[in-house]
């Protein structure tokens, strides 16, 4: 038995043994594992922490830059700002200055108004003085003539032993004869005196109704200026092979003038209506992006009737302006046509309305009807809106217009008379006559070059619309060409060249006119079907 536990205690001494000698093994492999944990753990704390700080300094790099970048726009705002305030104040101030040279020019004005009225009450004093003299100076003279003629009757009784009567009638006779001189005498002085205040009178009216009135200058121009978004918009416009910009001219009778000047082409035209609808045309057309022949024919059409309800608008206002009360819808469409004519360079409208307010101001000053003379005053050129069109004088067309629509007696006798072709009626008439003279006398009212250069073209284009078979006809390149038009169903090309010849001879015979002028002749036949 004792070996037997000699061998268990061996046993079990050597399971101890490598128990523990595994147990400082195992514990030796986990130190050595734990302490490479704990290195991979510094190693990748340090490495989060160089992360975290390079990503600290790229963030602050990256809000200076940004913070840099708000300052720079901060910066850029505030002196655009400073800028702005800057033009605002210099316009505030030029615009006080103004203020102030006009309120120095009405407190001029006022003292020399003041002035006057002080001359004009120290002449009614003096004529009051004087009018005393006279009266007395009259009562001496009867007082002497009665006296004389007491001698003369007692001298003639003595002397010729007359009867009473018969020396009573002598004496009457010849005190009749020294009266009616005396009498005649101080007529004639008081005659050419009221001759003389009326012409101070009226001048004094005028001046003050001129002064009154602050009217524009003549600024007509043959040329308007259509503003593009961009170069590139200048191609769109004249097309593939150039038929927008054909299409344009050819239907609105405006030359389109495409050349260097950036993002701007440049529409030239004698007649303001027709220029006026090739603007909306373009803008509409430019604005909508859709730019082709079908596309500006529909915005062409819808223009001209946006621009007859703008001219009803704009003759609408004028009439309220005024202050004359109702009217005709037909007179006033009619008078709106007056905005797109001119005279001598004048426009028609606009001088019309000049018309009326110096005719509105005298009126008043002398006492008559200033709502009636307002009126009277835009009437008075009404027939130059339709003169192109009917036969007759502006002024027998007026007339017969003012008639057609029941007008005002004093208003037709004013229409009739403001050139002197009948005697004016009315006092009225008068007045619309002198303010007529006015409103087209002023400096800076009328230029009679541009008058004669329209007439021309207007000429120009009338004998081509004369010939058979023409549509419409358009004075282009200040009248250098004519572009004709014709019906495609009326003339066949053969008989375009024919025209094309009378239209030149014709020009050649019967106008006047610098250089060269191109004759154009178009023939187009369209054709449109409806795919459904």
């Amino acid at each position: 038995m004792q070996p037997s536990l000699a061998i268990l205690l061996i046993s079990v001494l050597l399971a101890i043994v490598s128990f523990v000698i595994g147990y400082l093994v195992c514990k030796t492999i986990l130190d050595a594992k734990l302490s490479k944990a704990k290195h991979t753990a510094d190693d990748i704390v340090e490495s989060a922490k160089k992360q975290a700080e390079t990503s600290k300094k790229e963030a602050l790099l990256d809000a200076k830059e940004e913070i840099q970048k708000m300052k720079e726009k901060a910066d850029s705002e505030v002196a655009e700002k400073k800028r702005d305030l800057t033009s605002l104040e210099q316009r505030v101030v030029s615009r006080e200055e103004t203020v102030d040279r006009r309120i120095l020019n009405l407190e001029k004005r006022e003292a020399v108004l003041e002035r006057k009225d002080e001359d004009i009450l120290r002449k009614e004093s003096a004529l009051k003085d004087r009018e005393g003299k006279v009266d007395e100076l009259i009562k001496k003279q009867k007082d002497k003539l009665i006296e004389l003629e007491e001698k003369q009757e007692e001298k003639l009784l003595e002397v010729a032993r007359l009867s009473h009567e018969t020396a009573r009638s002598i004496v009457l006779k010849t005190t009749e004869q020294e009266l009616e001189y005396e009498v005649s005498k101080y007529v004639k002085e008081a005659e050419e005196k009221a001759k003389l205040e009326a012409g101070k009178k009226a001048k004094n009216i005028l001046v003050t109704a001129i002064q009154r009135y602050a009217a524009e200058q003549t600024n007509d121009y043959s040329i308007t200026v259509v503003n593009l978004p961009t170069d590139e918009m200048k191609g769109r416009i004249i097309g593939r092979e150039g038929r927008n910009i054909r299409s344009l001219e050819a239907l609105t009778g405006v030359d389109v003038i495409v050349d260097e000047t950036p993002e701007a082409v440049l529409l030239s035209c004698f007649d303001p209506v027709r220029r006026e609808i090739a603007r909306l045309t373009l803008e509409i057309l430019i604005s909508d992006g859709r730019i082709h022949p079908a596309r500006i024919e529909e915005v062409v059409d819808k223009t001209r009737e946006e621009l007859d309800a703008k001219m009803v608008e704009i003759a609408e206002n004028a009439v309220f302006d005024l202050g004359i009360g109702r009217m005709h819808k037909d007179l006033i469409r009619i008078l709106g046509r007056l905005h797109y004519r001119t005279s001598y360079g004048q426009n028609v409208l606009k001088h019309s309305m000049e018309v009326a307010y110096l005719s509105g101001m005298i009126a008043a000053e002398v006492g008559e009807d200033e709502r009636l003379a307002r009126r009277a005053g835009l009437l008075h050129d009404i027939g130059k809106a339709v003169d192109h069109e009917l036969e007759g004088s502006h002024v027998e067309i007026g007339v017969e217009l003012a008639y057609k629509y029941k007008e005002n007696e004093t208003v037709i006798d004013a229409i009739a008379s403001h050139h002197g072709d009948v005697e004016a009626k009315s006092l009225i008439a008068v007045i619309v006559a002198a303010a007529d003279a006015l409103s087209a006398g002023r400096p800076g009212a009328r230029s009679e070059s541009l008058e004669n250069y329209m007439k021309r073209l207007e000429k120009l284009e009338a004998i081509a619309s004369e010939f058979y078979g023409v549509q419409r006809a358009f004075a282009i390149q200040a009248g250098r060409e004519i572009r004709i038009a014709v019906l495609p169903n009326k003339l066949d090309d053969a008989k375009t060249h024919k025209l094309a010849r009378e239209v030149r001879k014709k020009i050649e015979a019967e106008l006047n006119y610098p250089g060269n002028i191109k004759v154009t002749v178009i023939r187009e036949t369209r054709v449109v079907e409806i795919a459904k």
